[in-house]
């Protein structure tokens, strides 16, 4: 077996390392820093993203892609400004790739708002299992990088570091995880959901599902010793991979919904904003001369599944109270707390009748502002909340698979604006 690019405890020693030094972190949780990222990436958004995005070749190692993950997760960076900002210095044909790896989490977050009984059965699912699945041992080995493959341990060890994994790593670790080590894929969906800063409720179930060939039914995704080899610059080799993936089964799906009716907002009732992790950037969702009476900011750590994106989130709402006050003319308090105790609080306090949000798609957000909504309307409070024009352009073309939604890339970038050249 060869040497291991990140071996032992060497992860977490590194990061220690990092942190002993002051060194800055991988993620500067600010939209600066996110705009700073995108603006060295926007040169290499084309061939070199081409030949290289597949690549991971180490968590030390300058990398072909963008690393923009969770300044998009969070929305402090846009979608819309992001592919902007590529077909700005390149043609469609030649940052095609990038545009369309944008595009795949506008796509994951479309089709599951039009399903997101999705999200309500993957938690149902991964609550079973963690009761069900008896070998512990086998599980926290897994988590731990103790079962002696080559890679999927180094990668174990950097997720639980650093909070991230190349996109290509993922895929392996979530095959491996299935069809090798043959453990219950949500429980593997769970871990990643517990470590990756960019954790998000569509991407990484609807990631997970693909692999294990629930997503398109039939369709599996195989790691194989020669692709990892080949794709980590001959890091890593493992032996003893499964050499077949069979789907995994589930009970049928119900058919798409159609997306969800909001109501508008009115700009001259007086408005208490709503900042949540779902959409840190709301200068660019909401008008600027409604008439804000004060701001929201939520940190509510129970929203969230682990340490790294709770604390990226932390200082990220820090970054979004002091934006939101120079913006929008308004104070900007935070919150511990997402619920309607909280809202119906601030609402009064600062002579708000109406609370109003950028929309928070299928996860633990939207499901609080369900919960707080009939509570809110019952104090003659309407919880309204804002979507994007990207999000209405692009999610109701998500009933299918991304094949035929990419199909339609061109005309609807040029809908919004966008070069489709």
């Amino acid at each position: 077996m060869a040497v291991s690019a990140v071996s032992g405890g060497a992860a977490t020693a590194a990061k220690a390392a990092r942190q002993a030094m002051r060194e800055p972190p991988l993620f500067p949780p600010t939209r600066t820093a996110g705009l700073n990222r995108l603006a060295a990436f926007v040169p290499h958004a084309g061939a070199d993203y081409a030949m290289g995005r597949n690549t991971d070749p180490g968590p030390d190692a300058p990398a072909a892609v963008s690393r923009l993950s969770p300044y998009l997760r969070y929305r402090l960076l846009i979608e819309q400004e992001t592919a902007g900002a590529v077909l700005a210095e390149h043609s469609l044909h030649a940052c095609e790739k990038y545009v369309q790896e944008v595009l795949w989490r506008t796509y994951w977050k479309g089709w599951l708002e039009m399903r997101p009984q999705v999200w309500a059965r993957f938690v149902a699912e991964r609550d079973r299992q963690r009761e069900a699945f008896r070998d512990t041992r086998a599980i926290a080995d897994a988590e731990a990088g103790r079962t002696g493959i080559e890679g999927f341990d180094d990668w174990a060890r950097e997720l639980v570091a650093t909070g991230y994994l190349h996109n290509h790593a993922r895929m392996w670790f979530a095959s491996i995880w299935i069809f090798t080590l043959r453990l219950p894929w949500a429980l593997g969906a769970d871990f990643f959901l517990r470590h990756l800063i960019d954790a998000d409720a569509a991407s990484n179930t609807l990631s997970w599902r693909w692999v294990a060939g629930l997503q398109t039914a039939g369709k599996t995704y195989l790691a194989t010793a020669d692709n990892i080899a080949r794709y980590t610059n001959g890091r890593f080799a493992p032996k003893g991979l499964a050499e077949q993936a069979e789907p995994l089964s589930e009970a049928a799906m119900e058919p798409a919904q159609p997306m969800p009716q909001l109501a508008p907002l009115n700009p001259r009732t007086p408005a208490l904003l709503l900042v949540t992790p779902e959409d840190m950037h709301p200068e660019s969702a909401l008008p600027r001369d409604a008439d804000w009476r004060a701001a929201l900011i939520v940190n509510d750590a129970s929203l969230l599944w682990g340490d790294g994106a709770r604390e990226f989130v932390r200082a990220a709402s820090a970054d979004a109270g002091m934006r939101v006050t120079d913006h929008f003319g308004c104070s900007a308090n935070p919150a511990a707390r997402l619920d309607a105790a909280t809202l119906i609080g601030a609402a009064h306090g600062s002579g708000a009748q109406q609370v109003v949000t950028a929309f928070a798609p299928v996860g633990p957000v939207a499901d609080a502002l369900t919960q707080a909504a009939p509570v809110l309307a019952a104090e003659g409070i309407p919880l309204v909340q804002v979507r994007r024009e990207w999000d209405d352009i692009f999610w109701p073309h998500a009933r299918k698979g991304f094949f035929p939604f990419k199909q339609q890339m061109p005309r609807l970038l040029a809908e919004i604006g966008m070069p489709g050249r």
